[in-house]
């Protein structure tokens, strides 16, 4: 009879691996957020203007989400440790660069390039997890903290930014990046076996890596410039097209490669595409509810920056329990249940958000609502994973995970442009009838967060198409003898 293999998350080996690729996807995110209590000090220090000021934020969205496609598919051809070894230098080189800036210039093309390492690192760091931890009970774990690790850095990050800015300066929020990073390459040199990919990397898709690169960069940049040039715009409708055009490309000539940089079959795995339009769609709202309550807690409220990020801590900790219930729920109901329950209830908190009041207080205004909210988000973050990366083949896992962070970082881009629209009119209609600008930004606020409880419910919808995953580990692929050569032998378990 033969024994069954050892469960990597029995090891001390495996522990510290996942602690190391969550520490991964901790960073990558937390660092889309944590310079917005800070940019009030940043301008004053750096003298932007108020038009540039948001590319502090918008810079480091645009080549994060841009390029994700690109790094999870590098990763695949290239090697995994490779990408997370030299994404990982980038990210700390610019962080550095960053927290050193003299100039505006010098800020954001040091953000611009820091998304740029964070593209490697995060669909590296997530396909090393679904290939190393590949059996259900530690594949559902895994994923379950990777998860959860996600929306713990979207609502850390604020609370973060105000601490430091308030208290050494904002520009530790760039300099506490590198003992984290190196944290990480030490790790990785030595948790992360470093063998060739299973996959070829002769023949590189050189034009479909341009078309797509430029494509989703262009799309993220055009999402991000949208609502200040205007949706109607001569400027707007031109970079959207051109993106829509480039993108077109990219699938034509995919279709046609005998070796694809995106090989669309990826797309037969059952509940692939629902999966990440639903991560797109929750985090379009997710991180939207974030921005608008923080202005609504600032400029309508009167809280400070570290009482602004001090607001969201109950967030993280109904997150962290939410996902632990969830992953426990898989064996029994899969995932679909779970994302589809999750959306409703995020949906809920998100209604309830929707009603804050001009003179509001933060327990029974917003605390209810964060809650409630967090529950739900919690479910869908770490079930929508599970289910996206269910039947993924191992030598395509990097690009499944390209896509489901791709996935998120457009939702975040499209959910800022979309509900900061529909907040940005309904303000200025009432402060052209002579509301007070309290109220004006109050109402704005209540549209935009009814929005966001909307798209939760699309959300909720399109689950009923997500894969059902018990965390079955994923596909194998078909291996030929040559190919099997290539496969690095596993290290022994500690």
């Amino acid at each position: 009879m033969t024994a069954q293999p050892a469960s990597p998350l029995a090891t001390r080996r495996g522990k510290l691996l996942l602690l190391l690729l969550c520490a991964v996807q901790f960073l990558d995110v937390v660092d889309s957020s944590i310079m917005n209590v800070a940019l009030p000090s940043i301008r004053r220090d750096l003298h932007f203007s108020a038009q540039d000021l948001q590319w502090v934020l918008s810079g480091y969205l645009v080549t994060y989400g841009g390029l994700l496609l690109l790094g999870g598919r590098a990763g695949d051809l290239l090697g995994r440790r490779r990408l997370l070894v030299a994404g990982t230098v980038l990210f700390a080189a610019c962080s550095l660069a960053g927290g050193l800036a003299t100039s505006a210039g010098m800020l954001v093309s040091a953000r611009l390039a820091q998304g740029a390492g964070a593209a490697l690192m995060a669909p590296a760091g997530l396909s090393i997890l679904t290939t190393t931890f590949n059996s259900g009970n530690d594949r559902s774990k895994a994923l379950g903290a990777w998860s959860a690790i996600s929306g713990l850095a979207a609502a850390a990050g604020v609370f973060l930014g105000g601490v430091l800015s308030q208290g050494p300066g904002w520009r530790w929020v760039l300099f506490v990046n590198l003992p984290a990073c190196a944290l990480i390459l030490a790790g990785a040199f030595r948790l992360v076996p470093g063998g060739r990919p299973a996959t070829r990397a002769a023949g590189f898709d050189f034009p479909g890596a341009v078309l797509a690169t430029g494509g989703m960069l262009l799309l993220i940049y055009s999402l991000v410039r949208a609502p200040e040039q205007g949706w109607g715009s001569a400027a707007a409708i031109g970079e959207l097209s051109t993106a829509g055009v480039l993108l077109a490309a990219f699938t034509a000539t995919e279709l046609r490669r005998r070796d694809p940089l995106f090989p669309f079959s990826i797309f037969r795995v059952k509940g692939l595409a629902a999966s990440d339009a639903v991560q797109m769609i929750a985090f379009a709202a997710f991180v939207s509810v974030f921005y608008f309550l923080t202005l609504y807690m600032q400029n309508v409220i009167g809280f400070s920056p570290i009482r602004s990020g001090s607001a969201y801590l109950p967030v993280t900790a109904g997150i962290i329990v939410a996902a632990g219930i969830s992953s426990r729920l898989f064996a029994r109901t899969g995932t679909r249940p779970v994302i589809v329950a999750g959306a409703l209830t995020a949906a809920a908190g998100v209604w309830y958000l929707s009603r804050i009041p001009v003179h509001g207080t933060y327990p029974r205004t917003l605390l209810p609502g964060l809650l409630i909210m967090a529950f739900g988000v919690g479910a869908v973050l770490v079930s929508v994973t599970t289910a996206a990366n269910a039947g993924v083949p191992e030598d395509k896992a990097g690009l499944a995970a390209g896509l489901l962070n791709a996935s998120q970082q457009l939702g975040t881009a499209l959910g800022l442009a979309i509900f900061s629209a529909i907040a940005s009119a309904r303000t200025t209609a009432l402060l052209s009838a002579h509301a007070t600008p309290q109220q004006a930004l109050t109402a704005g606020f209540h549209r935009a967060l009814l929005a966001c409880a909307i798209f939760l419910l699309a959300a909720a919808a399109i689950a009923l198409r997500a894969a059902n995953s018990r965390g079955e580990p994923a596909a194998r692929p078909v291996v030929t003898t040559v190919a099997r050569e290539q496969v690095p032998a596993p290290e022994p378990a500690d």
